[in-house]
């Protein structure tokens, strides 16, 4: 592995490092006795923040160390405690095949509009942004601004419980669904902490996310939050768990809606106009192409994908289950990534668009998975559901992580990257389709568990054999297709790609 490969594999076990609880006040840091920040280090770890880890453990040699921490893992009594001695010794080991810094000094800000942001990390509009302490603490964490939830001037009846989750393996949420509405306070309550939060953070972005039933109630609303000191108007188009079914979700999926809602909008302010679209439509642009003609300056998006996130084969009902009933409902996390992915490339690549900013959101939890909207055109992020599952601590990891990333690549400034990949997206006819790349399998890091042979023969395209003998794969070329099927299943991630591209012409 070559210094300064920002794809770079660590030797560490990941699997050892997502035991990791994430605990409040970790009794992992307290037991240290080179007072070291375990916790700390761990959590950065989790969240790929890699270089972070090791600046954090700094000089600390845990070799004769008889690991009190992992005593004190608060698994010790129920499972196999983090073996932390062992992923801190992985970690140093690492520190010659992690990149270098060619700089120093870099500039992680942006801007919304013309609004300056000091880093391009803000809370999206949810419970994560619905009271005055819960701003002020993740102001005071470092979060550069928040879309607070959305405000109405219509009484809001919610559901209990109102969430259900699809976990992975550590049990943490990899979707996540939701059938809330917007903020229960009333519109007056709501004002205050604006004028409340802009007058001890003067400096943060305060985006008033909103929604109104009428043309008169969207220009009032709008007209009440620039007088009580937002920086940026947010329209609320693609709630998709409205009690009254012609309003949020039902507004986005009408360019004439869109349109007249961002005009009645944009009497009642001057402030920037952001509106929020849903990406339950074949087809955002046109609905972004709409809010451009009333008068929006920015789109943000996606918000929840309408979904149903499993049934209780005891119950019979669909989750989360209200009373023996459930709704279709939105649904967010690292599931809907990819789908949010696509949405902003297809946005960044309308011309009539290239000029409205692109606030991005959708299953963000790394500093990578928020650059890679930022590198397919978004110019700030949004963040709910990992703040709902690991807290606004998560901000230290995002900030560093992506100032590490900039100074390793010699970057300095992150508005150098907004859209830098956009172009990498191309349409089915412009896609090359005359070579295949090869896999390669590397025999010293195989463990001979026969997964990818499995898959192939399956799954595939019957390209690799077993040999039964020295058990460990090979691969028949004459029938391989290069799908690249075989390397996105080995666990040991031996399997790599050919330098040559090789014709298909066969």
């Amino acid at each position: 592995m070559m210094k300064n490969e920002l794809s770079y594999t660590l030797s560490l076990d990941s699997s050892e490092v997502s035991k990791c609880l994430l605990c409040h006040d970790p009794d992992c840091t307290k037991a240290c006795p080179k007072h070291a920040p375990v916790g700390d280090i761990l959590r950065s770890l989790y969240f790929e923040n890699y270089l972070g880890a090791l600046k954090k453990l700094g000089a600390t040699d845990c070799r004769d160390c008889p690991a009190p921490c992992e005593k004190a893992c608060v698994l010790q009594d129920s499972k196999i405690p983090v073996q932390i001695q062992e992923v801190f010794s992985a970690l140093k080991e690492d520190r010659e095949v992690l990149p270098e810094h060619k700089i120093e000094e870099v500039d992680i800000s942006t801007e919304i509009c013309g609004v300056k942001l000091e880093n391009p990390f803000l809370l999206s509009s949810s419970v994560v942004a619905s009271t005055y302490d819960m701003c002020r603490r993740a102001f005071e964490a470092g979060w550069a601004g928040a879309a607070f939830k959305t405000i109405c001037s219509f009484p809001q009846h919610e559901t209990s419980p109102r969430f259900s989750a699809i976990r992975n393996h550590s049990r943490s949420f990899y979707g996540f669904k939701n059938i809330e509405q917007l903020s229960d306070h009333s519109v007056e309550d709501n004002l205050k902490i604006f004028r409340q939060l802009r007058e001890e953070f003067p400096s943060k972005v305060l985006i008033a996310s909103m929604m109104g039933r009428n043309e008169a109630e969207w220009t009032e609303l709008a007209r009440k939050c620039t007088e009580a000191g937002a920086s940026i108007i947010e329209c609320n188009f693609s709630c998709p768990n409205m009690e009254d079914n012609t309003l949020g979700i039902t507004i986005g999926q009408s360019e004439e809606l869109v349109e007249r809602f961002t005009r009645a909008t944009k009497k009642g302010t001057d402030l920037p106009i952001l509106v929020k679209l849903t990406p339950n439509v074949t087809d955002m642009v046109p609905m972004a192409l709409a809010a451009k003609r009333g008068g929006a300056d920015g789109i943000a998006a996606i918000n929840t994908v309408n979904s149903i996130t499993g049934v209780n084969i005891d119950t019979l009902s669909a989750e989360p289950e209200v009373r023996g009933h459930s709704i279709i409902g939105g649904y967010s996390g690292p599931a809907v990534k990819p789908i949010a992915l696509r949405f902003i490339s297809e946005l960044a690549h309308c011309p009539d668009l290239s000029f409205m900013h692109l606030s991005a959101m959708g299953g963000i939890e790394t500093w990578r998975d928020a650059l890679e909207y930022i590198l397919l055109g978004a110019g700030s992020v949004q963040i709910t559901t990992s703040i709902m599952q690991y807290g606004y601590r998560i901000i230290d990891d995002l900030v560093e992580g992506l100032s590490e990333y900039l100074k390793c690549k010699g970057i300095a400034r992150l508005d150098q990257l907004v859209g830098a990949a956009s172009s990498s997206v191309v349409d089915p006819q412009s896609i090359e389709r005359d070579t295949i790349l090869y896999p390669v399998i590397d025999l010293k890091r195989c463990n001979g568990c026969g997964r990818c042979y499995i898959s192939c023969m399956d799954g595939g395209h019957q390209a690799i054999a077993f040999d039964e003998e020295t058990r460990r794969p090979k691969l028949l070329a004459s029938r391989c297709v290069g799908c690249h099927l075989c390397k996105l299943v080995c666990p040991c991630e031996a399997i790599g790609v050919a330098n040559k591209a090789v014709s298909s012409h066969r």
